[in-house]
């Protein structure tokens, strides 16, 4: 790969004041602006401990996190109607507080200077009043600690719905039965007082300021007689109809409060607002409120990169790799093993990866051209820079963690089949490949499968068998079809194909394990999979956002969103966005326009 040659020369022809202009850089927003970045920054050439924590930056920045408002992911978004108030009236209503956490040191990186945000105090107006939906706590059995400093209340009809679903073993029955133990433990807590309200904190969250309500009496509301009066959630609107006209005024010993409804049904929501009344979704679960501000792995550097770093640029050689030490505006917005690249017309171009962030450099060191023919994996060269980034994370042996997204046919598991294939086989850096995938049709279900775990998965690994296919082919060049066979029957002896719904408790040492269609796991079966890595274990996660089948689940709530937005930074962990399909014309065509 051609590098770029040294600036020197170039920064002779520049006047003094070019030197000191600041480097444009292009920024990709996070949702949160003023949050904090937490790089654990080591070079792996580097002996000495890296000190990370610059005092002076985080005095400046003020060394807190500042919450989110009202509609972030810790409590419900504001509906239509609330979202075309006035700001001025949304901020004196219930703003949230803001949340002041010290930074750690030697674990942060000065964060971006973005124009700094008023600091919002907490709400000395009363707070809202939030009715639950059963969804919700079936959905989140935490969720009652979700709300901050506001009030929740559970209608009578909410915990009969409960007591029906905690029969069984599927995620649903154990989440109610996590709630029911919840709502138990607050209300056998001290000095508990069902008629004044249970205190959210009494078990230890104390970030819970508010207090849960019981209905303890009948509450008079009349619904349009074409809403069925026997329906649960017919009920569910009745009871905060009746909230909303009991706290629309001031009373004494009750102050006035708005009456919220949360819930996970749309439908729901929808019949809420047709009757006048207040209805959120419960955003607690989501990671990202818009897909497009997932981290992509890869940064572009401007135009004039090496030109306003000419100054202050150093570089090295290390074996067949070259390091450049920056500096400059740039860094704060950089990650560890973030790729950025730079490519100019009529200049060469430069691939490389971040390996260190230290106070206001970072050094970037030369990635390994795995398109070239002669460092081909496996029979398999990158066709596109995307796919050169997610090959030099694949066969990092520093790298324990890697997730890959991106469209159908951009190459996701051929590459991570290949470079398993080489790192198992030929390396011997693990002893066997362990494949698994989430379970989750996309038609109607054909039923019961027959035979043992691996015949059982077998239909659901038709990846496996297209790439195992291409791969073999490859690889056993003109050896005839005795040789094909046994290659076949050699690769297939070190590929286990694996449950998901058996990982619990196990624990894999020196294995690599493929996780694909990461999509559709949910964030806790993400930490189920990932907490099974043991010493010397690689995982790497693939999938598609934009083809979830499970249901309930979005982009923005998906178990590998969660992972990808949770690892990036991390010293041994990589994530890329692949952003051309490789597979045909006709695929990278569907892809676009349907």
């Amino acid at each position: 790969m051609p590098l770029p040659p040294a600036p020197t020369k170039r920064a002779a022809l520049l006047s003094p004041d070019a030197h000191d202009a600041p480097a444009r850089s292009s920024h990709r927003g996070s949702r949160r602006s003023g949050e904090s970045r937490t790089d654990s920054a080591s070079s792996s050439g580097s002996s000495q401990p890296l000190e990370l924590f610059d005092r002076h930056a985080a005095d400046a920045v003020g060394g807190g996190v500042e919450a989110q408002p009202v509609r972030a992911k810790a409590k419900p978004a504001p509906s239509r109607g609330q979202r075309q108030q006035p700001a001025a009236r949304r901020e004196s209503e219930a703003p949230a507080p803001a949340i002041h956490a010290p930074a750690p040191q030697q674990q942060q990186v000065a964060a971006p200077q973005a124009p700094a945000r008023p600091k919002r105090s907490k709400s000395n107006g009363p707070a809202k009043l939030f009715v639950l939906d059963t969804n919700v706590l079936l959905h989140d059995p935490m969720c009652l600690f979700r709300f901050e400093e506001h009030d929740i209340f559970l209608p009578m009809i909410v915990l009969e719905e409960l007591d029906g679903h905690k029969k069984g073993t599927t995620e649903v029955a154990r989440n109610g039965r996590q709630t029911s133990r919840t709502l138990d433990a607050l209300a056998a807590a001290q000095d508990a007082d069902i008629a004044k309200g249970l205190k959210l904190d009494t078990t230890g969250h104390r970030e819970a300021g508010g207090k849960l309500f019981f209905q303890t009496a009948p509450l008079d509301y009349a619904l349009p007689i074409s809403l069925p009066q026997g329906k649960a959630d017919n009920q569910i609107l009745g009871v905060v109809q009746a909230l909303r006209d009991l706290y629309a005024n001031d009373q004494p010993g009750r102050p006035k409060q708005e009456v919220v409804l949360v819930s996970k049904d749309i439908n729901m929501r929808v019949k809420a607002r047709a009757l006048g009344l207040a209805a959120d979704d419960y955003q607690n679960d989501k990671t990202l409120e818009d897909g497009d501000l997932l981290y992509a792995g890869s940064l572009a550097l401007p135009a004039d990169f090496w030109t306003r770093q000419s100054k202050t640029v150093e570089s090295w050689q290390s074996g067949s790799n070259t390091f450049y030490r920056v500096s400059g505006p740039l860094v704060p917005n950089l990650y560890i093993n973030q790729f950025v690249y730079f490519e100019a017309p009529g200049e060469p171009s430069m691939y490389a990866r971040v390996t260190e962030i230290r106070d206001k450099t970072a050094v970037f060191k030369t990635l390994k051209d795995y398109s070239s023919g002669k460092n081909a994996v496996w029979g398999v060269n990158t066709r596109n820079r995307e796919q050169n980034f997610a090959m030099n994370l694949l066969m990092d042996p520093e790298v324990d963690f890697v997730t890959l997204t991106g469209t159908a046919g951009t190459g996701k598991t051929l590459m991570a089949l290949a470079s398993g294939l080489t790192q198992v086989l030929d390396d011997r850096r693990y002893t066997e490949i362990i494949m698994t995938r989430a379970t989750v049709s996309v038609g109607e279900d054909i039923g019961f499968l027959p035979g043992t775990e691996e015949e059982k998965m077998g239909p659901w690994m038709g990846a496996l068998d297209d790439n195992l296919e291409f791969l073999a082919k490859g690889d056993g060049g003109g050896a005839g079809e005795w040789g094909r066979a046994a290659t076949n029957e050699l690769i297939r002896s070190r590929i286990k194909v694996k449950s998901m719904n058996f990982m619990r408790g196990r624990t894999f040492l020196n294995k690599y394990v493929i996780i694909d269609e990461a999509q559709n796991l949910t964030p806790k079966q993400m930490k189920t999979l990932i907490t099974r890595a043991g010493p010397g274990t690689k995982i790497i996660c693939m999938g598609n956002l934009a083809q979830i089948d499970t249901p309930y689940l979005t982009e923005g709530s998906s178990g590998l969103t969660f992972a990808v937005d949770k690892f990036k930074g991390w010293p041994h962990g990589g994530h890329i966005t692949l952003a051309r399909g490789e597979r045909s014309r006709l695929a990278d065509f569907a892809s676009d326009v349907l």
